[in-house]
């Protein structure tokens, strides 16, 4: 299976299909689309997974697209601006923010995660219920603002500003902490706490949150008298 990423800071994802190949989005979340591909929506999982995936920002129903003929194409586009983000999840599970997910080949399974620790679920900028990818192909994650890759050896650390984690291998343990000092907490302009990832394994990060971005532009948004 192609696939072709394009659009900038505003992308979109073009993947290619051969009769019988095939991917599933969230509803609604095709953009356009040749015309020899069948549509199914479905609740993929059950209703009990589908409950979990309405948690991390996801929709209650799926909609599968399968190729009826070779050299059919399927476009998806990211609901705001940033980087769309291909792993392959064969080599091993991610878990995401929430809403990251865009869409991914079937044998590619979408559940909640729950990070381990409740100081970590809570205060780790990401909340409680975060996106776990496993199986076997292709998952697109939409990612806010610039992506940046680091693969982190075993024992190695690095702090995160809260909301900037975009996805991490499994193995990366995830945890938060308070930020010392009162001046820094107060004046730092960083929140209280900051997310920790220790590796070995991959941390994908992203340069802006969304609540960041709203925080910004809600200055410039007219007011009703």
């Amino acid at each position: 299976m192609r696939h072709e990423v394009f659009g900038g800071n505003l992308p979109a994802v073009i993947i290619y299909l051969d009769r019988g190949e095939s991917i599933y989005t969230q509803s609604g979340g095709m953009t356009w689309m040749s015309d020899q591909i069948k549509m199914e929506t479905n609740m993929k999982g059950g209703l009990l997974k589908g409950f979990g995936r309405m948690l991390t920002g996801d929709s209650l129903f799926m909609a599968s697209y399968t190729a009826e003929a070779d050299g059919q194409y399927i476009t998806v586009a990211s609901s705001f601006p940033g980087a769309i983000l291909a792993l392959n999840v064969g080599e091993g599970a991610y878990i995401c923010q929430k809403s990251a997910f865009l869409c991914a080949q079937p044998d590619v399974s979408l559940s909640v995660y729950i990070p381990p620790g409740v100081k970590g679920s809570f205060f780790g900028g990401e909340g409680l219920a975060m996106q776990e990818v496993a199986g076997n192909g292709l998952v697109f994650l939409e990612i806010d603002g610039s992506v940046r890759e680091l693969d982190l050896k075993k024992g190695e650390k690095i702090k995160v500003n809260t909301g900037n984690v975009a996805a991490y291998q499994k193995g990366v343990k995830y945890s938060a902490e308070v930020v010392k000092g009162f001046k820094n907490v107060l004046f730092g302009g960083e929140g209280l706490f900051l997310t920790t990832l220790e590796g070995p394994g991959k941390v994908y990060l992203q340069t802006i949150t969304m609540p960041g971005f709203a925080e910004r532009i809600l200055p410039f948004l007219p007011k009703k008298d």
